[in-house]
């Protein structure tokens, strides 16, 4: 399952995904895993949650990115949600090319049940059209 938060820069996209990340540490049987380009807010975020910043990574691009989310997830059999804060960013691509990582991240979300959230700077109505079903309401 994956889910997207979208709104314009400024709009609190990453406070609403801290939010969801640390009131899913209540209910969450296996592991959290939060991925993101800064350590601004690692200290937001509560200590059962695995903070990753990716610009220890030098990661550049959709398919690094992909390959770099999908190894975090393989790295246990007990991981149960995952928050990408700024996909695009991290990316470095614009959100409308991203089309094959979010159905490369569609399939490992459904393949290992996995609870995917994911911020995406555009408002809804902006959002390409195979994003579009995933906008969280």
């Amino acid at each position: 399952m994956i889910q997207i938060i979208c709104g314009p820069k400024g709009s609190g996209k990453t406070k609403r995904i801290i939010a969801a990340a640390n009131d899913a540490v209540e209910t969450a049987k296996g592991h959290l895993i939060f991925i993101t380009d800064t350590k601004r807010y690692m200290y937001d975020l509560k200590r059962e949650i695995r903070f990753i910043d990716v610009t220890d990574y030098a990661i550049a691009g959709e398919d690094p990115l992909c390959g770099f989310i999908k190894g975090a997830i393989a790295g246990g059999y007990d991981n149960e949600y995952v928050f990408v804060d700024g996909v695009a960013r991290i990316a470095g691509k614009p959100l409308g090319d991203m089309a094959k990582l979010f159905y490369m991240l569609e399939r490992v979300a459904d393949m290992r049940d996995i609870k995917l959230f994911i911020t995406c700077s555009c408002a809804e109505e902006e959002l390409p059209d195979f994003a579009k079903k995933y906008t969280l309401h």
